[in-house]
């Protein structure tokens, strides 16, 4: 697998300060994508140890909340293999920090039959708390939309939708009273 960055204090992908990972690699190659030269699955730096240690020690501070995957595409089973091993060890080191992933790929797709599904992609899944999903469609793009680019894309809570069986969004925590 290959990524195109790692930001390490992001606001704007996710509840929080976060570490963003930029993976390579995309089919969907929606238009007007805001990173198309992530569709190459060539694109950027090998992902290593290295790189999975470099996020982890990221993520330890107090004040970071989480994980965003972002792309290219997270769900392509090009991808798949080496981010479920990065979400164990989230997991199991950071156990409180929250993981967030953007995908093209609709939940429907991701669970049912569709070019993402992959050994793993059931547990990448079960990894995951928040799933945008849905790709990129320029003709439904509102800027106004938290968290997503256009009106077709949802914010999934996904241990909520797992457990219910029906598809649940994701609500914003509520403002703490004084």
């Amino acid at each position: 697998m290959r990524y195109g960055a790692i930001k390490k204090r992001d606001i704007a992908n996710g509840i929080g300060v976060r570490v963003v990972l930029f993976v390579s690699g995309c089919t969907h190659h929606c238009k007007g994508c805001f990173q198309p030269e992530t569709w190459d699955f060539q694109y950027g730096q090998d992902y290593t140890a290295e790189t999975e240690n470099e996020i982890l020690e990221a993520l330890r501070p107090d004040f970071i909340d989480g994980l965003t995957l972002l792309g290219g595409e997270p769900f392509e089973p090009q991808n798949q293999a080496e981010l479920v091993k990065l979400l164990r060890r989230v997991r199991r080191e950071l156990p409180q920090k929250t993981v967030w992933a953007f995908s093209g790929y609709t939940y429907e797709e991701l669970t049912g039959e569709s070019r993402a599904r992959c050994p793993v992609t059931d547990e990448m899944l079960s990894l995951v708390d928040v799933l945008v999903d849905g790709e990129f469609v320029e003709e439904k793009r509102n800027i106004s939309l938290q968290f997503r680019g256009s009106e077709n894309q949802r914010l999934i809570d996904v241990p909520k939708t797992r457990e219910s069986g029906e598809i649940v969004w994701w609500q914003a925590p509520s403002a703490q009273k004084a």
